[in-house]
């Protein structure tokens, strides 16, 4: 009889473990949650001491704790243990797993699993690869699993992953987005119906690709994201993909941010730790300053391109502003003209616009602290501006070596301006948090006389 050892008694971990004991196979299981002990399973209390005496590891964690639970299994692996690590995870954290067992003579199977486990359980089709796929390859096609054997090292099983969740990831956000905009038009049945029609599981796959986006949001999250690095290492823009990771992070029901909350967030994080979590990109020109002392501002992006010297692009963007929006103005770097006053900020800020960053000239400016509207801008001066055009509001511009496309979320303070695009604007925001959280912390260091790095 062969012993399976369970790390992680999720959804997923429970449905493999039932089977393994279905099957005739010893099972044992841990989890730190305190989630429940399948019937059958013996509880351990560690993975180490679940993985000892096992002939089979099943690694079902979550990537995020992948890694910290095989290094606390390693040492309760005997050589010829079978590790199929089958969690959802980057080509690249694969071969790092592969590394943490190489000397422990275990045999590594990076397994991708393609389809819904809950759907499907045990004969879930799988893809396999490592130098311990044949014998995991087996091990599954004894639960009835369709299983593929890729002659390749660990990775390139979860690289097959990737490639097939870009679509179906992006096609849950997809869907989970469309039914909303159907909901707020009133005509979510409709939209329903037209949706569904389109696929070929009809209503039944429109309802549980968008009831998984909501229910395993998180998770289906960090494998967008994983995907999208795994594209971006392939030569590929994940304009899309990044996109579908923020719209399962958002579906998340628990920790996903309402539009309101993530404003408000933001508007706790200096914009230095924006640009900081953006690796240093996306921070406007130093030469566009906030025109006066203490202002701060977060909102969409609605950008506006005027020709120099000239703003009826302005006028033309206070026409279409929603509440909330920030005007990005692209304005030539033309310091000799200002492109807005006291009149438009009163205007704008009747509308319930934010605030303005403007690659040009501004005046007015001690009204324009006066009434607090924030403003960022090269400078001020006295000549107003031409009302000719050409314009244009809506499509990106370039502000401060910035590209600004419509939606992008808009950070500013007394140190500049940073642009987060739409689809990395929740990611950002959890980067920035914890570089600011270590600031603060290195910062006490110091305080305390301590050295800190």
């Amino acid at each position: 009889m062969t012993t399976v050892a369970v790390l992680g008694l999720g959804e997923a971990g429970t449905l493999y473990a039932r089977a393994f004991l279905d099957a005739g196979h010893d099972v044992v299981g841990v989890d730190p949650a305190d989630v429940p002990t399948p019937d059958g399973v013996r509880r351990s209390p560690s993975p180490a001491a679940a993985v000892a005496g096992a002939d089979v590891v099943l690694c079902l964690t979550g990537a995020r704790h992948a890694q910290t639970v095989l290094e606390q299994a390693r040492s309760g692996l005997r050589p010829g243990t079978v590790v199929a690590e089958m969690n959802s995870a980057s080509p690249e954290l694969k071969e790092r797993l592969a590394d943490v067992l190489a000397s422990s003579g275990a045999l590594f199977g990076d397994v991708a699993v393609i389809g819904s486990v809950p759907d499907h359980g045990a004969r879930t089709a799988l893809v396999v690869s490592g130098p311990g796929a044949p014998v995991t390859a087996e091990l599954f096609r004894g639960l009835g699993a369709s299983v593929e054997v890729l002659d390749a090292p660990a990775g390139a099983a979860a690289r097959r992953k990737l490639l097939r969740s870009v679509f179906l990831k992006g096609l849950g956000a997809l869907i989970v987005e469309t039914l909303a905009a159907g909901d707020a038009a009133g005509d979510l049945d409709w939209v329903h119906g037209q949706v569904s029609a389109q696929l070929a599981g009809g209503g039944a796959w429109t309802d549980r690709l968008a009831a998984g986006t909501v229910k395993h949001g998180l998770r289906r999250s960090a494998e967008s994201q994983a995907a999208a690095e795994m594209l971006r290492a392939l030569g590929v823009t994940p304009t899309m993909t990044l996109a579908a990771a923020d719209v399962h992070r958002t579906a998340a029901s628990d920790p996903g941010l309402l539009e309101d909350e993530l404003l408000a967030a933001y508007a706790r994080v200096p914009v230095a730790n924006v640009g900081d979590a953006r690796e240093r990109t996306g921070v406007l020109a130093g030469r566009i300053r906030a025109v006066w002392p203490g202002a701060t501002v977060v909102g969409r992006a609605l950008p506006v391109y005027c020709s120099q010297g000239e703003n009826s692009g302005i006028h033309a963007a206070l026409d279409r502003a929603r509440p909330g929006d920030v005007l990005v103005i692209d304005g030539h770097g033309d310091p000799d003209r200002a492109l807005m006053g006291e009149l438009i900020a009163e205007r704008a800020k009747a509308l319930g616009v934010r605030g303005m960053v403007i690659d040009g000239a501004v005046r007015d400016v001690d009204v324009l602290r006066e009434i607090g509207f924030p403003v960022w801008a090269i400078g001020s001066s006295p000549a107003g501006p031409y009302k000719h055009g050409p314009s244009r509001v809506g499509r990106p511009v370039s502000v401060g070596g910035v590209v600004v496309t419509a939606g992008d979320l808009v950070v500013a303070d007394a140190d500049g301006v940073a642009i987060v695009p739409a689809a990395e604007a929740r990611a950002t925001l959890e980067a920035a948090l914890a570089i600011q959280a270590d600031e603060t912390r290195r910062r006490q260091l110091i305080l305390d006389g301590a050295v800190a790095r």
